[in-house]
């Protein structure tokens, strides 16, 4: 130290050239830093996909990184690329490359030599019976893959033996094991041998199923259960029970599990667990529809009023061009066909361009599961006052009447769909046959309906919805008959390009009337530009009409756009007629806001 320097002060200058010497090596290893490029030839597709997860390269892909973990990264990945690889049945691949220094960055080369695949030599798949005979048992085994003589793949091979095993389980074999499983591959002879074996055990039976957390009394839950004491375990009616039991609407929480932990001598008892759900729920909201225009809603549904689980459903709407509430009071049924009976209330007024409908109804009917539908079997008395409108407003012409009518209905209505908010695949069918009763009713009538839509999407952009509908009726006195009953077309549910209601016969004075015959068919196409939202194009044609000497093709054609809203699909079509044969013209707006089925 130099005499008359402070020791505070040389120690504070060493300090100082020990941190700017600290900085600037670390400025110099970030600035040696540069983004990391990767390339792999030679394999496509998942091959491509795993190759790349197993050289650890791609977590640092377009990121920074220095030479030295360049280097570090690329030379252990060829030796973890070929390992990677053997899970597909290459066990010879060999992995080459380089690594160069570009100004952008480190940029990794790899390729990949894949050699000859190893194929499977023989497949032996050993379940005795009865086990082999289930259908779900036989329907995994012929699914096995790998194959003889296919490429052996590790992760399909795992994923095959699982399914069986899963569908031993799923058929009631539930101590069922796997006692041989061996694969043998041969490296020199690019060959490998399957051979898996399983011992079933005993089938078991179901025992009793116990409900626990339920607000119901003993015995009520019975009805739901799909099968009887004693039956075989069948994974599928579990299911089934858990679905009819979120259905039924009673619960927040379903579980249904075979209690293995008391299983034994073939028998296995099932264990329920629920949990309510909320009593009372309530709806309300605004609804946008071209035909009755702007509206609210709102229902409340009162979910259990008793221990018998009697239901109480109450719903209204309020637009420009229609009222209505209706008052639905539901007892449910002991049976597996989840069956009830309904007593309902309704009013209804609806004035559209053609008619304006005042009416009152009372029904009751027996509701259940059949072939895969839901039937309804009923009564109704209907009763009110209505208008057949001019279209023009010209008042001189319209057509009052009023009538009563008490009929039975038979109603058949099916739906199937992968997602409700927004269907990929999926249908609704509904057969609707009603008929007056002679001394009750002022008039005479019978009357059939089939109406039918199907949807079904083309990868995650396109989708196709085809719908249709086929009526006919005989009636005595056509002018008895209120136009809630009658046959119209034209509408955003109908052949948009028309107004709604707008298409149908017409008596001497011009005002549409309605028919006895209606058959309309609709095709759109849907294209979807980003997630919520997409294009439609569509074409409707039909006719609404009495006998079919009558019928006259009614085309409307258009554009549509779609939009996945948080509140549900909004669909917004602009149609116009196409060779409308009385010369119409026009473009009709036609906004909904709905589910697709």
């Amino acid at each position: 130290m130099s005499p008359g320097r402070p020791r505070g002060v040389a120690f504070f200058a060493q300090g100082a050239r020990v941190v700017a010497a600290t900085l600037l090596a670390t400025s110099s290893v970030l600035l040696q830093a540069a983004n990391l490029s990767v390339q792999i030839d030679g394999v496509e597709g998942e091959l491509k996909d795993a190759a790349l997860a197993a050289s650890d390269l791609a977590p640092y892909v377009d990121r920074e990184v220095t030479p030295a973990q360049a280097r570090r990264l690329y030379t252990r990945a060829p030796a973890k690329i070929s390992a990677a690889l053997e899970a597909y049945g290459f066990y010879h691949a060999a992995v080459s490359g380089e690594l160069k220094e570009t100004p952008k960055g480190p940029s990794v080369t790899l390729h990949v030599e894949l050699g000859e695949p190893t194929g499977v030599a023989a497949l032996e798949l050993i379940v005795p019976e009865p086990a082999r005979d289930e259908k779900a048992v036989r329907k995994a085994m012929a699914a096995f893959v790998p194959k003889k003589g296919e490429r052996f793949n590790h992760g399909l091979y795992e994923k095959s033996k699982a399914a069986v095993q899963t569908a031993l389980l799923a058929s009631g074999y539930l101590d069922s094991r796997l006692v041989t499983h061996t694969v043998e591959v041969s490296r020199a002879e690019n060959r490998a041998t399957i051979r898996l074996e399983w011992d079933p055990g005993a089938r078991y039976r179901y025992g009793p199923t116990t409900f626990s957390g339920g607000q119901f009394g003993e015995g009520f839950l019975d009805r739901y259960v799909p099968w009887h004491e004693g039956d075989f375990y069948d994974q599928a009616q579990m299911l089934q029970l858990q679905q009819k039991l979120i259905d039924a609407d009673y619960f927040a929480v379903v579980e249904v599990q075979p209690d293995t932990e008391h299983a034994g001598n073939g028998i296995v008892p099932i264990a329920v667990a629920l949990g309510p759900a909320k009593r009372d729920v309530y709806s309300a909201g605004l609804f946008v529809d071209t035909d009755v225009g702007v509206g609210v809603r709102g229902g409340w549904t009162r979910r259990w009023l008793n221990l018998s689980g009697h239901r109480l459903r109450v719903d209204a709407q309020l637009a420009q061009r229609l009222r209505s509430a209706t008052a639905t009071y539901s007892i449910p049924l002991p049976g597996e066909n989840n069956r009830s009976f309904n007593f309902g209330a309704s009013y209804l007024y609806e004035n559209t361009d053609t008619t304006q409908s005042n009416n009152r109804s009372l029904a009751a009917n027996e509701t259940r599961q059949w072939m895969g539908f839901t039937r309804t079997l009923g009564l109704r008395l209907l009763d009110g006052t209505f208008t057949i409108l001019d279209p023009h407003g010209n008042e001189a012409i319209e057509e009052h009447g009023s009538s009563t009518l008490l009929y039975p209905e038979v109603v058949l209505e099916r739906k199937r769909a992968d997602d409700p908010l927004f269907v990929h695949d999926g249908y609704s069918i509904l057969f609707t046959v009603r008929g007056s009763l002679d001394q009750w009713s002022s008039t005479q009538f019978v009357q059939a309906r089939a109406d039918g839509k199907w949807i079904h999407a083309f990868g995650s952009s396109q989708r196709i919805i085809v719908r249709g509908s086929v009526g006919a009726m005989k009636v005595g006195d056509f002018d008895q008959l209120p136009p809630d009953l009658r046959f119209f077309a034209g509408g955003d549910r109908s052949i948009r390009g028309y107004a709604y209601q707008t298409i149908g016969p017409q008596n001497a004075n011009g005002l549409i009337i309605g028919g006895e015959d209606l058959l309309v068919g609709s095709t759109e196409y849907e294209y979807y530009f980003t997630h919520d939202w997409g294009m439609a194009v569509f074409v409707d044609a039909g006719d609404a009409f009495t006998g079919f000497a009558n019928f006259r093709t009614r085309i409307g054609s258009g554009l549509g756009l779609r939009w996945r809203s948080p509140v549900g699909m909004v669909r917004a079509d602009i149609g116009v007629p196409v060779h409308d044969p009385d010369g119409n013209t026009g473009v009709e707006l036609h906004l909904v806001i709905g589910p697709d089925l």
